[in-house]
C-alpha cells in the first residue's frame, strides 16, 4: 500500500508568525541537559488500553449517520470548585483569512461559536478587541517538553480572563521526554483555576523540533495516555486532544474514543480529513487575520450551538 505524503499542516507552536515577537529566554542551559541525560527514560509508563471506535457526529453537509453533536456527548468531567455559573455573551465571526478556502455547504461559519489559538508568535495582543471580532473562547500555548515554557502565557492567561474570554491552556507534546516529566511541567505552570477550559494536549509530528524521534504507535498511546491520566487527575477535567491529518492517520486512528477531540483541517470538513472521528474543536484556519493581533493567527470553532456551548462550558467546570 502507498504511505500518504506528511501533512504539510503546523501550529502557531512551530510556526514564526509576521507579526511582532517579544524577546524572551525559554528553558535553561541546566534543563536542556537534564532533557538530554532523561532521555533514555522515555518509554517507562504503563501501557494503556486502547479505546474502543465510534461513528462520527453530525456535520451540515456530510451524508453520515444522524446523531447529536459532539459536544453533548462527551463524558461528564468532575467539579473542581463550586464556581458561580453565568452565561457569557457570544460575539459573532468578523474574522477574515490571508488564505481563504471554499468550504461549501459545510463552511465553518455555520458554527455558533468561534474562537483562535495563540502562543509567544502573537506578539502583545489588545484582547478586548480581539474578542469583538469573535474570539468566544482561547487556547494559549504554555508549555513544551519537560522545562519550556512560553513567555507570553502568564501575561496572555491573566489578560484573556480580564477580558473576559473563556481560556485555557495546551502543551506541545515533545517524544524524547517522559510524558510524567511533561505532565509535572506542565501542572507546574498552569494555575488549576474554576472556570478555565480543560487542558490539551497538542500531539503531532514536528519536523522543527530537536527531537527526531518517530516512537512506534504503542509507545504514542502509552506516553499519552500516562500524560493525560495525570493531568485529569489535577484538573478534574479531562483533556482534550488536538491533532492534525498525518499524526493521526500514525497513530490516533480508532483510539481515544471517550476523549473530545480538536482537529487542524485546514482545506476540507473533518468528516472529509478523519472519517469516523468525533470532534469538539475544528482548526479550520492558520491564516486568519483580525483586529487585536498584528500578523497571522488559527482560527476555530465548537462543534455545536450556542445552547450546546453553555451546557459544556456547565459539565467541564
Amino acid at each position: 500500500m502507498a504511505v500518504a505524503p506528511p501533512s504539510q499542516e503546523t501550529t502557531n507552536s512551530i510556526t514564526r508568525s509576521s507579526g511582532p515577537v517579544p524577546s524572551a529566554e525559554v528553558g535553561n542551559a541546566a534543563a536542556q541537559v537534564t532533557s538530554q541525560q532523561q532521555q533514555a527514560q522515555a518509554w517507562t509508563e504503563p501501557d494503556p488500553r486502547p479505546q474502543a471506535f465510534l461513528p462520527t457526529a453530525k456535520t451540515d453537509s456530510v451524508p453520515i449517520p444522524s446523531e447529536k453533536p459532539v459536544a453533548l456527548l462527551m463524558p461528564v468531567n468532575p467539579v473542581i470548585s463550586a464556581a458561580p455559573q453565568t452565561r457569557m455573551q457570544i460575539y459573532s465571526r468578523r474574522f477574515r483569512d490571508a488564505k481563504p478556502i471554499n468550504f461549501g455547504s459545510s463552511s465553518p461559519r455555520k458554527l455558533a461559536v468561534h474562537g483562535v489559538d495563540v502562543s509567544r508568535w502573537q506578539g502583545e495582543i489588545d484582547w478586548e478587541k480581539l474578542q469583538t471580532q469573535g474570539a468566544n473562547f482561547v487556547y494559549l500555548k504554555a508549555t513544551d517538553g519537560g522545562d519550556h515554557l512560553d513567555p507570553m502565557f502568564k501575561k496572555n492567561w491573566r489578560r484573556a480572563k480580564e477580558a473576559g474570554l473563556k481560556r485555557g491552556a495546551y502543551h506541545f507534546f515533545y517524544w524524547c521526554r517522559t510524558a510524567g516529566e511533561q505532565a509535572d511541567w506542565f501542572i507546574r505552570n498552569v494555575p488549576r483555576e474554576a472556570g478555565a477550559l480543560p487542558p490539551v494536549i497538542d500531539v503531532e509530528w514536528n519536523g522543527e523540533s530537536s527531537c527526531k524521534r518517530k516512537p512506534s504507535r504503542e509507545h504514542v498511546l502509552e506516553k499519552m495516555k500516562v500524560f493525560m491520566d495525570r493531568l485529569e487527575r489535577y484538573y478534574g477535567q479531562r483533556p482534550i486532544i488536538y491533532t492534525a491529518p498525518d499524526f493521526y492517520r500514525d497513530n490516533l486512528r480508532g483510539e481515544f474514543a471517550d476523549y473530545p477531540f480538536w482537529l487542524r483541517s485546514v482545506a476540507a470538513h473533518p468528516s472529509q480529513v478523519y472519517p469516523g472521528r468525533k470532534w469538539l474543536f475544528w482548526q479550520y484556519s492558520g491564516s486568519g487575520l483580525t483586529h487585536g493581533v498584528e500578523g497571522r493567527i488559527d482560527l476555530n470553532a465548537f462543534h455545536g450551538s450556542e445552547e450546546e456551548w453553555h451546557n459544556w462550558l456547565a459539565r467541564s467546570n
